[in-house]
């Protein structure tokens, strides 16, 4: 499988998904502003509940950078809602169950879990600019610390 990770520089890949509540939400509506796409594995599992709460608790200094943060996993809507709805998200979580934006992006794919090799979802991170590309492109991101150290590479 070729290496079809991005970087910085690329044009970030346009999608279009559903929402918690089934709405559509695309990338290009929100042209003009700095976005923080992130790919996290499963709703309500332990690393992504953190990693999420993380970004939920900095949403209020990114949004006054403006920055926009939307989440993406294979999880279907009623999931997420659910997962927003318990750990009061205050941002768009994003429904890919075909893996097409995890694919286009290079956040699908072989990976390392507990010493075996699976295929899933690669945490990985992205900071798109106001023209749509991308600024930063962090795959293998760890859930824990990860928000913060962004946050101080965005110096926000």
């Amino acid at each position: 499988m070729p290496d079809a990770r991005l970087a910085a520089g690329d044009a970030a890949p346009d999608f279009t998904l559903p929402d918690a509540d089934g709405n559509e939400v695309s990338l290009s509506s929100l042209r003009g502003r700095r976005v923080i796409v992130y790919f996290y594995p499963a709703a309500m599992t332990p690393g992504c509940t953190k990693e999420a709460c993380d970004f939920r608790d900095s949403l209020a200094s990114l949004a006054a950078s403006g920055m926009a943060v939307l989440g993406i996993s294979p999880d279907a809507p009623a999931k997420l809602a659910k997962f927003r709805d318990r750990d009061g998200l205050n941002f768009p979580l994003l429904s890919d169950p075909q893996h097409t934006v995890l694919t286009a992006y290079g956040a699908w794919g072989e990976k390392m879990l507990y010493g075996k090799k699976s295929v899933g979802v690669i945490r990985s991170t992205f900071v798109i600019d106001p023209d749509g590309l991308i600024e930063k492109a962090q795959y293998g991101v760890k859930a824990t610390g990860h928000v913060a150290r962004l946050r101080q590479e965005l110096g926000v």
